[in-house]
């Protein structure tokens, strides 16, 4: 690159250029930082030499994989946006979210072509990363092959990434954030400075990031990673075993999780738990869902009091952090604001005293925008220029945040506000109980009810596991008003890849199937 445009990934392949900056333990594949600094030198000139002009976008569609990164260093330096495509989703979803981004070109691999609709294959050019391009597609070793690294690039705006919203309450929303100018590059920006306040990264440090790298925060944070110079430890897939080996193969310092992770570790036998020296982990992130209070207390006394929390979003309207110590006399907080302001608010807008619940809203933040979606931004502020996630809490005497829910899965119950998590929380307390989600239903005297989801850890007849047991369950634990009135088993719970729960999905799914038998 030229010297005016160095970013922070050029100037440690200077320095360090044979260090390893990936690492995918479950293929075995590594990349020097002067080989991923060379690939997206070139992939940046290609791109510009595609037509795409500052500001186009792009769309990228695929597993966690060493070109991600490739990609997500070229667009910055082409200045070009990218949008991060689960490899969940279905083909109408691949096609909506590719026409409401406006993409420019998919770049995929043969395994997720499959998935990409024939209206957008015939529209769209398309770039593999792997195996035979078809006739019309191109491969991404053919596109890059012209060019040579530390070639001099037209001085652009930095790109970045183009992230939607989980849709766990609808259609997923992108957020668009505006681009830096050229003379920015290689300069922390305000979201950085909270993130290596949250994070702690250094040169020395190992970054492992476990979860699928098209989500928000595994993403980002494994970019600013390696922005410090630290090398960064993939998981193709996440697997609880392989985790710990990798934290003590590669002696990770640094990870992030989501509270299903913490789980499913959890729920290895104790002597699979031993077995790892996991002595090298100093900060253990973890956000994404409120975390039930017995878990992080079993993690807590397992890996030690290095785990910390934040609370925030792509939005990027506010943030909150908790480490272990603090924690510990404040149990089930998100922490205290690091960015923004925090007011907790009525339903008119009016300022709510500490220990009551309402909308959690930021101020002193910075604007966004969601992507074609106007009603949505202008919904996301208020008049007096707070924002919020749209999410439901209190605050404590000494500004300590607490999560109550999402405004959109509150269950109304005979006049009262009934709080899906808490339910959930205090249901995978059960050792009978692998994962649960409750939703309400409409009830004649109630107006609605709450409904469980179970997902035992074996089949419940084989286990003596009963609705009736998980009720009684509830009832010595919470007020009536919030137990459970009807259990039902399932083998599995709608989840992201990113470990939230999709009520949406299980409201839709148990109000249909019940409507006919119970007149709702």
């Amino acid at each position: 690159m030229a010297a005016t445009q160095k970013d922070e990934l050029c100037v440690w392949a200077e320095r360090m250029p044979e260090k390893p900056a990936l690492i995918f333990p479950q293929s075995g594949r590594e990349e020097s930082f002067a080989s991923l600094d060379a690939g997206a030198d070139r992939l940046a000139q290609a791109l510009i030499g595609l037509g795409l002009e500052a500001g186009a976008m792009i769309a990228v569609l695929l597993e966690n994989r060493s070109e991600i990164f490739t990609i997500a260093w070229a667009a910055r330096r082409a200045g070009l946006y990218y949008a991060m495509l689960n490899t969940h989703l279905r083909p109408r979803e691949i096609a909506y979210l590719i026409e409401d981004s406006g993409a420019r070109l998919l770049i995929t691999s043969s395994t997720l072509l499959a998935d990409v609709p024939g209206e957008i294959r015939k529209r769209l050019p398309i770039i593999l990363v792997d195996g035979s391009a078809a006739a019309r597609d191109l491969s991404l070793a053919a596109l890059i092959a012209p060019y040579a690294a530390r070639t001099s690039l037209p001085e652009r705006p930095i790109g970045r990434e183009f992230l939607y919203s989980s849709g766990t309450s609808g259609l997923p929303k992108g957020i668009r954030h505006p681009l830096l100018p050229a003379d920015q590059r290689g300069i922390k920006q305000p979201a950085e400075h909270a993130i290596d306040a949250l994070a702690q990264f250094e040169p020395d440090g190992i970054y492992l990031s476990p979860a699928p790298l098209y989500h928000a925060a595994p993403h980002v944070y494994s970019l600013i990673a390696l922005a410090r110079g630290m090398s960064v430890v993939v998981l193709e897939k996440f697997a609880p075993e392989a985790v710990l080996a990798a934290i003590e193969r590669y002696r990770v310092t640094h990870s992030q999780f989501v509270p299903t992770m913490f789980i499913r570790l959890l729920a290895l036998p104790a002597d699979v738990r031993a077995r790892y020296d996991l002595s090298s982990l100093r900060r253990a992130i973890h956000a994404a869902a409120p975390c039930p209070v017995h878990v992080k207390e079993k993690m807590i006394a397992w890996w030690g009091p290095i785990l910390v929390e934040y609370y925030a979003g792509s939005e990027r309207v506010g943030t909150t952090v908790i480490e272990s110590a603090e924690w510990l006399t404040h149990k089930g907080s998100v922490g205290r604001a690091v960015v923004g302001e925090i007011h907790i608010l009525d339903e008119d807008g009016n300022d709510l005293p500490p220990g009551e619940v309402g909308g959690i809203w930021f101020a002193n933040v910075p604007r966004f925008s969601y992507h074609n979606a106007p009603e949505k931004t202008a919904a996301s502020f208020n008049d007096r220029g707070y924002a919020t996630y749209g999410d439901l809490g209190h605050l404590d005497e000494e500004g300590y945040l607490y999560l109550s829910d999402r405004r959109s899965d509150l269950i109304l119950s005979g006049g009262s506000n009934v709080y899906p998590a808490e339910i959930e929380s205090v249901l995978l307390e059960h050792p009978l109980i692998a994962d649960a989600g409750a939703v309400g239903v409409p009830d004649d005297d109630f107006g609605e009810v709450v409904l469980a989801v179970v997902q035992p850890v074996a089949a419940p007849e084989s286990i003596g596991l009963t609705p009736e047991a998980v009720i009684d369950f509830c009832r010595v634990r919470m007020a009536s008003l919030k137990c459970p009135r009807i259990v039902m088993f399932t083998d599995k719970l709608p989840r992201t890849p990113t470990g939230k729960l999709l009520r949406r999905e299980l409201r839709e799914k148990y109000r249909s199937e019940m409507a006919p038998a119970a007149g709702f």
